[in-house]
């Protein structure tokens, strides 16, 4: 009777400790309490999009990416908290497009001009390749 109950001991702290260990682990989503529009140049195609979602996703305190090739607007849900306006238009620029911040709204703001949720447009589609002078680093294999 006492090794069952050693047994049982022993098996509940192993569960305990791998659920604690893995709960750092664990990423936890960042939760968009602002949205940044940046005015991009030189997006030309999906793997330009591509590219500065990766570049951004990256960031600590980003939310959700949405990229306009067409429009030339990068629009970013993030965290104040943990990340600023001015940083994602540097990540955006070092990832080899041009990038400023053209304004800083609430998700309210952004709702009421854009008339929908932050996150909830279809993206952008791929292509073959890439125009930027920086280059857009991979293209789609058929």
């Amino acid at each position: 009777m006492r090794a069952k109950n050693i047994g049982t001991t022993f098996l509940i702290i192993t569960v305990v400790t791998l659920l604690v260990v893995l709960a750092f682990h664990v990423r936890i989503g960042a939760t968009a309490d602002s949205v940044v529009v940046l005015r991009t140049t030189g997006m030309t195609c999906g793997s330009c999009s591509s590219k500065i979602t990766k570049t951004l996703q990256r960031e600590k305190g980003v939310a959700v990416t949405e990229v306009d090739i067409d429009g030339g607007w990068v629009i970013v849900g993030y965290d104040t908290k943990t990340a600023h306006p001015e940083k994602l238009a540097q990540k955006v620029s070092e990832a080899g497009f041009g990038s400023n911040v053209y304004a800083v709204l609430t998700p309210e703001e952004f709702r009421q001009i854009a008339g929908r949720e932050i996150g909830t447009s279809a993206s952008s589609a791929g292509c073959g390749g890439c125009g930027t002078k920086g280059g857009c680093g991979t293209q789609q294999q058929n």
